[in-house]
């Protein structure tokens, strides 16, 4: 009994209110299938710039292994894995990589009761420690003890994840056109924040930056936009979700001796040949992902689009911005139509995950840019929904600023409904 009702908690966490909402009204039509336009490098770029987009392509996509680097506590073993949904460098793909992972090589790992095969993938978060002050870091769901390529003598243990009340599930966020949201000037991003201030204050709209503790920059990047730049993304990842060290996180987190790797940081600069560590590749190649194109649209679509902004949408999910004046042509005064402001809004106690980071408190999280959303096959920052009706209603939250946008929507006739979500699905 005590095993049904954990895994009954658990399945809540991870994939609640997948169904269709019942009765009469909109529906969602469900991801696009057929082949992707995703993926893809951003037009107009230098000869060199290619070159190591496809670099880093190709380290992306590459499978770790003990001897270069995975673990002693990791994910996964690949930024592909959890990055494949349409295409190398998406989301969460439909059969959740995680499960096979678990047992590679004869590892000897649990797989936690939320961890399913039909996905999402998840990186976990502990919102308290055990003596109940704040955590909000990554505990890793597997180890290496096992595998058959581990050091003698390294036998660490699983964490606990049985506590499911302490746990803020987060799904991978999509890196296409990330070198454009780069590239955005933090004046073009104030300006905007600030506009419609009648209108956005009449819908209860407010928004702020998380901002980086040193120099008050705009911090962008992670559901929390936690993140200052590709590159600190990057490397914090290959640490927190593969478990290498790098040039920017080089300290292990394990401190299991017998589990170490004999060099440090695991992934470096080779300055002998002139190689490029993996983080820089991988910072390579999300800058040069071209943003994901939407569907031809339609009649309904473009019914849909007006009705985005008529219901308030886009006080929050900005349409385009403007990219600044950089070092690249190829990323230069180039509209990103990602469909955020890329602030941080609060979205109410229901979708509150217990986690501050940076700024931003566990109620906050930044607008989901929805470019490409048409592919995505999993929503919401812990995956909890498959609909996107449901995710609409999902920021009906007590708190949250998005709550007279819902009611906005709920009150459009079935077929207005539906019009603005086949416009959603067809980012």
């Amino acid at each position: 009994m005590k095993q049904i009702i954990s895994f009954a908690m658990a399945s809540s966490i991870a994939v609640s209110l997948y169904s269709q909402p019942p009765g009469p009204g909109p529906r969602d039509p469900g991801p696009r299938t057929g082949p992707t336009q995703s993926g893809k490098p951003l037009a107009g770029m230098t000869a060199g710039e290619l070159q190591y987009f496809q670099q880093g392509f190709h380290a992306f996509s590459e499978t770790d292994e003990v001897l270069n680097g995975l673990g002693p506590r990791f994910n996964l073993d690949s930024c592909k894995g959890c990055h494949s949904q349409p295409a190398v460098g998406g989301t969460s793909p439909a059969q959740n990589p995680q499960i096979p992972v678990a047992h590679k090589l004869g590892a000897i790992n649990r797989i936690p009761l939320f961890i399913r095969p039909d996905g999402p993938a998840f990186a976990v978060r502990f919102k308290q420690n055990p003596d109940g002050s704040p955590d909000g870091g990554v505990h890793n769901l597997f180890v290496i003890s096992g595998r058959s390529d581990t050091p003698v003598g390294c036998n660490i243990q699983q964490e606990d994840f049985s506590r499911f009340q302490n746990l803020s599930l987060r799904i991978p966020t999509p890196t296409f056109g990330l070198g454009l949201i780069e590239s955005i000037a933090e004046d073009t991003l104030r300006t905007n924040l600030a506009a419609n201030a009648n209108r956005r204050g009449a819908l209860g709209i407010g928004g702020r930056f998380n901002t980086n503790g040193n120099d008050g920059t705009i911090t962008r990047f992670g559901w929390k936009a936690q993140n200052k730049s590709i590159l600190i993304f990057a490397g914090e990842a290959y640490n927190v979700e593969v478990g290498v060290t790098n040039e920017l996180f080089p300290n292990e987190r394990e401190t299991a001796k017998a589990c170490m790797s004999k060099v440090s940081p695991e992934d470096h600069s080779d300055l002998s040949t002139g190689e490029y560590a993996d983080v820089q590749k991988f910072a390579f190649f999300m800058r040069y992902l071209a943003g994901p194109p939407p569907a031809a649209s339609n009649p309904s679509t473009d019914r849909g689009r007006v009705l985005f902004d008529t219901t308030g949408c886009t006080m929050c999910h900005t349409p385009a911005l403007k990219t600044d004046n950089v070092y690249s042509k190829s990323l230069s005064q180039q509209t990103a139509n990602l469909y955020s402001d890329l602030a941080i809004h609060r979205m109410g106690v229901s979708l509150a995950d217990g986690v501050s980071q940076g700024s931003a408190q566990p109620d906050e999280w930044r607008t989901a840019p929805l470019w490409g959303l048409g592919e995505r096959l999993f929503l919401m920052h812990d995956g909890r929904s498959r609909d996107v009706v449901d995710a609409i209603r999902q920021h009906d939250s007590p708190g949250s600023e998005a709550r007279s946008v819902v009611r906005n929507f709920n009150l459009l006739r079935p077929d207005q409904q539906q019009d603005l979500v086949n416009f959603l699905r067809s980012l």
